[in-house]
């Protein structure tokens, strides 16, 4: 079982309280009228669905019944943060992948090191 942290709330609830609602910051086309009808059904239907890093939407359904986002490992189910709507994550997938690469190097000096 998860515990997830509600940003509103201040505090980690089961999680049987949440539903996720899909990908965060999907943006609607700012005329509809003027979108092809390909254009259109890109934004409705499809999504990305990654190994690794996503953001996601999930809405706090027995608790304040607010909206918020999760930034969450789809590989390990970790959920590495959780954020409220309209703000920027500060956990992304090229963050994640510098902080690896510097990880890295660092153990192979250490390692250059004690050789």
């Amino acid at each position: 079982m998860f515990h997830i942290y509600c940003p509103y709330c201040g505090e980690y609830r089961e999680e049987e309280e949440f539903h996720p609602k899909g990908e965060a910051h999907i943006v609607r086309p700012e005329d509809p009228e003027t979108c092809s009808d390909e254009e259109w059904g890109d934004y409705l239907f499809f999504r990305h669905n990654p190994r690794g890093i996503h953001h996601e939407m999930w809405v706090h359904a027995v608790g304040c019944r607010k909206f918020f986002n999760i930034t969450r490992n789809t590989a390990t189910y970790e959920i590495l943060e959780t954020y409220k709507m309209g703000e920027a994550p500060s956990i992304t997938a090229e963050s994640r992948d510098d902080r690896a690469a510097a990880e890295a190097e660092t153990a192979e000096k250490q390692e250059g090191v004690r050789a």
